[in-house]
């Protein structure tokens, strides 16, 4: 079996995550012929071509095995960096920044619950970065390869992945009072709810028509929608009187009890299942990742009857 070049991984690695040469060169600090000539000699050793010259660049299917195996490296150097700190905290360094340790998350998880139970981690200098995306998208960085776990609403877990159960996050619907007063006084109803301009975080998003159905009885729903994509931005939309948005409870329970939102559909709530998938591989950064986000979950998401009511 070939043994293959860490500086090579990590060229093939940069060019992918920057989605340039150039951007690539940079984070590597070598010239951007030297990143060519890296990557013309690691396709040669490989046999393959491992690059898509697309914009923004992208792997092959052997570049998306060579680069799962740099991030499962680069799990272990990360593993072994806090077994080290802990020995002796003197001699080790930071992180490099080519080292970090990629997650996904939905952008609903990130504005409520999860970053805080990151925050430990990010402290111990764990170099984490975070993608979002829509939370029945997650999962694609993680079947791509792309990062070490997701949470995402998706309940089957990949080959050589475990799955944790979080709980569920409901979700309302909300809307300023005087924009309600005006467009929907009575709430959200059969009648008014096709000329409600909703917010939405992007065309992925769902969320709002599957509230909507469910909460009038119907089975699907077409919606004027805006789109946002950002959960505090969707917020402040609606605050500023865009229309109204299903948004996480926990996101907007304050502005409920100052009455700067009203709930359009009371009595309705549509509750999300959430799941953290990771590789199953013995690592202490993914398991201290996996009790970090369960524990979060535990205090904020609903559990066990009232997860599934």
């Amino acid at each position: 079996m070939s043994t293959f070049d860490t500086d090579a991984l990590e060229c093939l690695a940069a060019i992918v995550e920057e989605g340039s040469f150039q951007r690539a060169a940079v984070r590597l600090n070598v010239t951007q012929s030297a990143v060519s000539q890296r990557l013309r000699a690691f396709e040669a050793q490989i046999g393959a071509v491992l690059i898509v010259r697309s914009r923004p660049l992208k792997a092959t299917a052997a570049g998306q095995l060579l680069l799962r195996h740099t991030r499962q490296m680069r799990l272990l150097r990360a593993d072994l960096e806090r077994d080290l700190k802990e020995l002796a905290p003197a001699a080790t360094g930071g992180a490099r920044e080519d080292e970090r340790i990629s997650i996904a998350i939905n952008a609903d998880s990130i504005a409520t619950w999860a970053l805080v139970a990151l925050n430990e981690l990010a402290a111990q200098g764990l170099p984490l970065e975070i993608i979002t995306d829509d939370q029945d998208f997650t999962h694609d960085w993680l079947r791509e390869g792309q990062v070490l776990g997701c949470v995402t609403t998706l309940k089957q877990g990949l080959r050589g992945c475990k799955v944790t159960p979080l709980g569920a996050m409901p979700y309302v619907a909300v809307a300023q009072p005087a924009y309600a007063h005006t467009h929907c006084p009575a709430g959200l109803t059969q009648r008014n709810f096709r000329d409600l301009p909703f917010v939405a975080f992007n065309r992925k998003d769902d969320m709002q028509s599957e509230f909507v159905a469910k909460a009038l009885g119907l089975r699907r729903v077409a919606l004027r929608q805006t789109f946002v994509p950002s959960s505090e931005g969707r917020v402040r939309a609606v605050l500023a009187g865009w229309g109204a948005s299903v948004v996480p409870h926990t996101q907007v329970s304050g502005l409920l009890e100052q009455g700067r939102l009203i709930d359009i559909a009371p009595g309705h709530s549509l509750p999300v299942q959430l799941y953290w998938h990771c590789w199953n591989l013995e690592s202490e950064v993914l398991d201290s990742l996996t009790r970090a986000l369960s524990q979060a979950a535990h205090g904020t998401l609903l559990q066990g009857r009232a997860a599934a009511a």
